[in-house]
């Protein structure tokens, strides 16, 4: 642990000395699912940009599990890149894609709320403890580096104990989206005894209060499609590059986990043959809620030029996030995939089908565990949730 931690110390620099501009060129941006003209959209691009919840390294928070550590630095990237994409989720569901932040600006109450979700406490549902212990039921150590598929698997489970999100989770196995198990989750309530509804897991955060505010209960649960990858052996296979970076036009959009062997990044767009992503390796000291349930958001946003990168440098296994507010959504995100990524005849970056395959186990829609207990011990109780899904397959190269 000491030596991944010393590996990484240098990365934990002041982030504006890796920072570039874009160029100026004639080209377009694309950042989940919009279209920017670099010579004249290029100050709307950097506000899109910087209104996307930037997750990083945090330092002197309580220690993970009691006595685990107080930092993230050197092994957390994973996570945090998690968090980014399931907050871009939040964000879509409650203020829209269209949402834009600006400093001092007032903000919805909603953005508040989705913040507080993610701050580095145990009782925050999202937050670095509740990752990082709900991993040991995915076979990860405390201060262990997750893989994109492991975070994927994570966010699932968690999100079961969110009732005021209320989404429904969907990790995709074997490279295969089968739309039939998403609508039966989607349009599936589980109704477990009278404890689930009215948990006693709650956030001791404002999060709590408003559990049943967002829809919780009837119609389609508002999905996060997440589809773990494997684009290659070693490097990534040319041959996927046009269908991943398709995945960013698309509206439903939520960019992609992935990066470089231990370095985790969170990719949102793409600007010719480079991806653009945030960029989580800097160290940031622990934000803690203010009195009056507020948090000071400055940090949490990165207000420079974003990184980019070659994408032949890109790290084969990845995870791409999607996210269908409506059904409707969904159905379009299907006919974008059949017409954009299905296209290509042999060597699919993944497969579309309508039907559960025959030769898989049958599938039940996931549904909070009977346990009774409290956010901030929510994560000791692994034994009690889902089993971890099959790993997915490696495509042929």
């Amino acid at each position: 642990m000491e030596s991944v931690l010393s590996k990484c110390e240098n990365q934990t620099t002041v982030l504006s000395e890796y920072l570039e501009e874009f160029p100026e060129t004639d080209g377009s941006v694309w950042i989940l699912g919009k279209q920017y003209h670099l010579k004249t959209d290029k100050s709307k691009l950097l506000l899109d940009i910087s209104a996307r919840l930037w997750f990083t390294y945090r330092r002197k928070f309580s220690p993970i599990g009691g006595t685990g550590p107080s930092s993230d630095t050197g092994w957390g990237c994973m996570l945090r890149c998690g968090q980014m994409m399931l907050a871009q989720a939040l964000i879509c569901r409650h203020l829209g894609r269209d949402w834009q932040w600006e400093k001092h600006k007032k903000q919805p109450e909603e953005y508040h709320k989705i913040l507080r979700c993610f701050i580095d406490r145990k009782d925050c549902c999202y937050s670095i403890h509740q990752m990082a212990q709900m991993g040991v039921g995915e076979g990860k150590s405390i201060g262990e580096w997750f893989g994109p598929n492991t975070v994927a698997q994570v966010l699932k489970k968690l999100a079961l104990f969110d009732e005021w999100n209320s989404l429904a989770v969907y990790v995709s196995m074997d490279n295969t989206v089968v739309i039939e198990d998403i609508k039966k989750m989607c349009w599936c309530f589980p109704q477990s005894s009278s404890a689930a509804r009215g948990s006693t897991f709650s956030h001791r955060s404002a999060l709590s209060q408003n559990k049943n505010t967002a829809g919780f209960g009837s119609g389609w649960k508002p999905l996060l499609l997440i589809i773990p990858l494997r684009l290659g052996i070693n490097h990534i296979n040319p041959i996927y590059i046009d269908a991943f970076k398709e995945c960013f036009k698309m509206p439903q959009s939520l960019g992609a986990l992935g990066g470089k062997p231990n370095n985790a990044y969170y990719f949102i767009g793409f600007l010719g043959n480079e991806l653009i992503y945030l960029d989580p390796h800097t160290t940031q000291i622990f934000i803690d809620l203010e009195e009056n349930g507020m948090v000071d958001d400055q940090s949490f946003h990165c207000q420079q030029a974003p990184h980019r990168m070659k994408i032949m440098n890109l790290d084969p296994s990845v995870a791409l996030g999607f996210f269908c507010k409506e059904e409707k959504d969904f159905d379009n995100w299907c006919s974008l995939v059949q017409k954009e990524i299905l296209k290509q005849q042999s060597l699919r970056m993944f497969e579309l089908v309508q039907n559960h395959p025959a030769h898989w186990p049958p599938f039940i829609p996931p549904a909070k565990p009977e346990v009774t207990t409290s956010g901030a011990e929510l994560i000791e109780s692994t034994d009690k949730l889902l089993e971890l899904e099959e790993e997915f397959e490696i495509l042929s190269v």
